[in-house]
């Protein structure tokens, strides 16, 4: 904990760089998280019991004859449809290959719980088609066809292919789709995955994917039917509003009787990523989330909610209600990283919020400006600045509960993340405050009641 911005309750590697996580599968009682890492891409490999406490281990895939090791997936092959385990079910990854430019997509097995993996003989298992960008691919067991299906990204769109082992893989279809003015680039890191519908006994298919350009790099989700072969979007959502959310994939290999979906994303954007200098680490994952859709009146929509086993982590509780404000109210908590849920009635006040790290001339606003009904993180005095287009205000959509604002925050070493309305609103933010600007108020231009506001060390 020596190093000036490391996260205490993110992960990040021990050493050198990070960026997408990959091969995120459940198994054995280990939740495991594989990662790009260094250069040339390698993945990396950590592990943990409860999505808290992570142990990082040696490198997982190294490159080889045929390239890199880009983003891919990982599934335990139960009832060992490839062939490559005897006795028992055992760990398989897709990954990309990647070598002078050109991408194909591999496999590697494991007998020993991720810890060592053999290179299929007969790599690549899908060859190149000629498209000049060919990589990702998540992979997951259809149960209805009995097959396996592989989400793929393509340049400008998802394919799907399908396979009975793992090893020989058919073309079943494509998706593409207008996603609006946050989508320049080239698409990567597609999801698909069914989502249980809350206090509904239904579910609905969810493709995510991630979009990089000279604009930034950002998210997208769209939520539709999918029949085994074929996915079709009735609706598509902004993923996380803030600027540092990106490549999310989930976890495969959860056991049905845990009744949840989770996964985890990359919390860094391209547009400023190799531009930020942390020491002796670069890159860090966002908590992990469980997924699930609501019902509103607007339709279908992704929620997003911290993971509950960061409950245990929780220090003593800080505890206000009922407390009428306004101007500048500090509140006497000082910490680098904690988690606070918060209720604000706004009573004569337009514009107000948290003002969080704050010191040293430094701060960063998580806000709400009334008459626009917009959330908003202001980090334009966050901190540090490692690249001219990383001060800015990020914004998203939101209108009051009741006449209050509710809201559950995030706060560690170098970042911020708010959920709100039940979790379909989620902004994610990179800052890099000096370790003393600790200091936490709440300010207003005009009255506000703290409705309720606890606080807990992390």
């Amino acid at each position: 904990m020596t190093d000036l911005h490391r996260p205490r309750y993110h992960f990040t590697p021990r050493e050198n760089w990070m960026n997408d996580p990959n091969g995120l599968v459940y198994f054995d009682g280990e939740y495991h998280l594989f990662f790009q890492y260094s250069l040339p891409r390698h993945w990396g490999h950590a592990v943990s019991h409860d999505l808290v406490h992570w142990q990082e281990l040696p490198i997982g895939i190294s490159p080889d004859e045929l390239g890199e090791i880009w983003s891919g997936s990982a599934v335990v092959d139960w009832y060992n449809t490839t062939g490559l385990f005897a006795e028992k079910p055992g760990l398989v990854a897709l990954f990309t290959h990647w070598n002078r430019g050109v991408q194909v997509q591999s496999l590697a097995s494991s007998d020993d719980a991720g810890r060592t993996w053999q290179k299929y003989a007969r790599n690549p298992v899908l060859p190149n088609p000629g498209h000049a960008d060919f990589r990702d691919p998540k992979v997951f067991w259809h149960e209805p066809t009995a097959r396996w299906v592989m989400a793929l990204a393509a340049g400008d769109h998802i394919q799907f292919y399908c396979s009975p082992d793992l090893l020989v893989w058919s073309f079943a279809s494509e998706f593409r789709a207008e996603i609006g003015p946050r989508a320049a680039g080239v698409w990567e890191c597609p999801d698909l995955v069914e989502l249980p519908i809350e206090a509904e006994d239904d579910h609905a298919w969810v493709l995510h994917l991630s979009t990089s350009g000279p604009d930034g790099s950002y998210m997208h989700t769209f939520i539709g039917t999918f029949d085994g072969t074929t996915f079709q979007a009735e609706s598509h959502v902004v993923t996380d509003y803030g600027e540092d959310f990106y490549a999310g994939v989930t976890w495969s290999g959860i056991p049905h009787d845990h009744d949840r979906v989770l996964w985890i994303g990359w919390m860094n954007n391209w547009r400023y990523a190799n531009a930020i200098t942390t020491s002796p680490w670069q890159g860090a994952m966002t908590i992990p989330r469980e997924l699930r859709l609501i019902r509103t009146a607007a339709g279908l929509r992704l929620a997003q909610r911290p993971v509950r086993e960061l409950v245990a982590k929780r220090g003593e509780l800080f505890h206000l209600a009922g407390v009428r404000a306004a101007g500048t109210y500090a509140i006497p908590v000082a910490s680098a990283a904690f988690e606070m849920i918060v209720e604000l009635r706004p009573e004569q006040a337009n514009t107000f919020g948290l003002a969080v790290r704050v010191g040293n001339g430094q701060r960063t606003i998580v806000g709400y400006d009334v008459s626009g009904e917009q959330l908003f993180i202001d980090r334009r005095e966050s901190g540090q600045v490692f690249h001219p287009s990383f001060p800015g205000v990020h914004t998203a959509p939101l209108a009051l509960d009741d006449g209050l604002l509710r809201l559950h925050i995030f706060v560690d070493t170098c970042s911020v993340e708010v959920f709100a309305a039940h979790g379909t609103i989620v902004l994610t933010d990179l800052i890099f405050p000096d370790p003393e600007a600790t200091g936490l108020a709440m300010y207003a231009e005009g009255i506000v009641e703290i409705v309720s506001l606890e606080i807990y060390p992390l």
